[in-house]
């Protein structure tokens, strides 16, 4: 299926691996140039290089902290006028309410609620004034139904949640849409860390901490980057400029709920 956006340009945060590398490669896909970010340089170029190979689209890197200023300005330079930005940031460490004081809460955000306002803000007035623009915010269904032991991450993506909702409706009319994805366990580096952390809580093996992950799940299994990226890319793509400020969760239905 043709997108409608072969030759866009877009900006993907935290792009180097996981979640944002699988959007940041359906979007290439499609035919979107990219303009690729991470903290990473290293893991970073070897993504870029991978996916300009493979796609033939413009890759550019931009090995930078965005939840810093000067890290969204260097990204901001090397993209002034995106069509596409996909916020993507990992989340606090988990814990517990008690661990939690000032300098965990400021962390949490500034990286999972701060940034993506900021770099909302910096991209919108360009996008309503070209009359065509696609926000994805890659946040966690904990915004949706909440996990005790990411309380810093729910609490902060929550936020950027209420920002979206407003924001997303006043800026429609312009044929600029806001989105969230709500990812699952999917297939990443970090569900692997993961695995690992419950397997030796539990004092079993790390494949029977998946077994029992991909049971506890209706599908059956953990969801995969490219799938994903697909999902992503269609929010971005021509054809969803009448979805305005959702939640779409893409977790294979683990979250019991109607709505």
């Amino acid at each position: 299926m043709d997108l409608g956006i072969r030759g866009r340009t877009a900006i993907v945060c935290g792009g180097s691996k996981g979640l944002g590398r699988g959007s940041a490669e359906k979007l290439a896909e499609a035919g979107v140039d990219i303009v690729l970010n991470a903290r990473s340089a290293e893991a970073l170029e070897k993504t870029a290089g991978e996916i300009a190979e493979r796609f033939g689209v413009k890759v550019t890197t931009v090995a930078a902290d965005v939840t810093t200023p000067e890290g969204r300005a260097k990204l901001l330079e090397a993209a002034p006028a995106p069509d596409i930005l996909v916020n993507n940031a990992g989340g606090p460490p988990p814990g517990v309410w008690s661990e939690w004081g000032e300098d965990e809460w400021q962390n949490a955000i500034r990286a999972n609620m701060l940034t993506p306002i900021h770099l909302i803000t910096a991209v919108l007035p360009g996008m309503i004034e070209r009359k065509w623009g696609r926000i994805v915010n890659i946040t966690s269904g904990s915004v949706k139904a909440p996990i005790p032991a990411l309380g810093l991450s729910g609490a902060a993506r929550s936020g950027l949640t209420g920002f979206v909702a407003g924001t997303s409706r006043q800026v429609a009319r312009h044929g600029v849409t806001i989105n969230n994805l709500l990812p699952g366990q999917h297939e990443t580096a970090r569900i692997e860390s993961l695995m690992n952390n419950t397997a030796k809580q539990k004092g079993i093996t790390v494949d029977q901490a998946r077994e029992d992950a991909y049971a506890a799940n209706p599908a059956g299994r953990f969801g995969t980057t490219e799938e994903f990226g697909a999902a992503c890319a269609f929010l971005c793509s021509a054809y969803a400029g009448y979805i305005v400020g959702q939640n779409i969760l893409l977790d294979g239905g683990s979250i019991n709920a109607t709505l």
